[in-house]
């Protein structure tokens, strides 16, 4: 009998959830395990996987036809291609998350220009600063008429661009395929034309996937050409910035601060200059955390589920070998 391996932890599936499960597919055998030795010796019977799967064992499953996982992100398999080559189907959580990360961006936005650095820390200390000077009044700037640029227009960035149009930004897109439509962006380039945008940006939002094309996608030439005064945000994956160089960018004010969420080494190493930079406001890649994650993705999987039974097409269907 196959078997779908139902990877939560313990408490995470209720009865009725499972019992749900059960009904959609009969004829499967339910596996719930997170434990490597016990999916391992089960490998030749998981044919459908859920939640997670360990990525070095994906392509040792020989009959494993579908793994819906809940991240967006699949760079996992820059690393296997092994399980890019197996025919199994992924579907990811495109969605899930796309609220919170976009008030993550403009969280991390605000903290600069509300000036957040300096007033929280002072409150602490019990310390009324008057910001009203006209020293103080000149570093604080407004998001209204700031231009964007939105490098990858999925469901996050998508969803950012709505905000920023509601705080009246100018926004601007860049994405892999221009030619598709994305509605409230001002501007819509392709990924070739990204130095030509930089220097117009007051910020500049990476929310696309790690793949090997963008791996070091923004790098010395890229900080280079933004503005002293621009803000930097990653909410997608820290490779994708040159951390070296955004480090020198920062410390020599090539650019006026950064929103950090992700980054190259997580956790982020004690001796990182970037914990100690004020002009940096560093999270511990909690952009995507939501009370909402599990059901959201748990409700993909079930729809999900019920079209495999059918033999309908699954949604979040990842392209493996363009990894997202």
């Amino acid at each position: 009998m196959p078997k779908m391996l139902l990877v939560f932890r313990p408490g995470e599936l209720s009865d009725q959830k499972i019992a749900e499960i059960e009904k959609l597919s009969p004829g499967y055998e339910l596996l719930h395990s997170n434990d490597r030795a016990e999916i391992e010796a089960c490998l030749e019977q998981i044919e459908i996987a859920a939640r997670f799967f360990p990525p070095e064992l994906a392509s040792r499953a020989p009959n494993l036809r579908w793994f819906q996982q809940w991240p967006v992100g699949a760079d996992w398999l820059m690393g296997q291609p092994a399980a890019i080559e197996h025919p199994f189907m992924l579907t990811n959580g495109r969605g899930i998350q796309s609220d919170c990360i976009c008030e993550h961006v403009f969280g991390l936005q605000l903290f600069h220009a509300r000036k957040f650095s300096q007033t929280y820390p002072a409150q602490k200390l019990g310390e009324w600063q008057n910001q009203w000077t006209p020293d103080r009044m000149a570093s604080y700037f407004e998001l209204s008429g700031k231009t964007i640029v939105v490098i990858g227009l999925g469901a996050i960035g998508s969803r950012v661009v709505t905000v920023a149009k509601a705080f009246k930004m100018k926004v601007i897109g860049v994405r892999r395929r221009p030619e598709l439509p994305s509605p409230g962006v001002d501007r819509l380039v392709g990924v070739t034309h990204l130095d030509e945008v930089l220097p117009l940006a007051d910020f500049v939002v990476l929310s696309l996937p790690l793949t090997h094309q963008t791996l070091g996608l923004i790098g010395e030439k890229q900080l280079g050409l933004m503005k002293p005064a621009a803000i930097l945000v990653n909410i997608s994956r820290g490779p994708i910035i040159q951390e070296d160089k955004l480090i020198q960018a920062l410390q020599e004010g090539w650019i006026a601060g950064a929103g950090l969420d992700t980054f190259e080494t997580e956790p982020l190493p004690p001796e990182s200059p970037l914990w100690s930079l004020d002009n940096v406001m560093l999270t511990p890649h909690s952009a995507g955390v939501t009370p909402e994650h599990y059901e959201r993705g748990l409700a993909i999987f079930m729809d999900n589920l019920k079209c495999y039974m059918e033999g309908q097409p699954l949604t979040n269907v990842v392209d493996k070998a363009a990894g997202y």
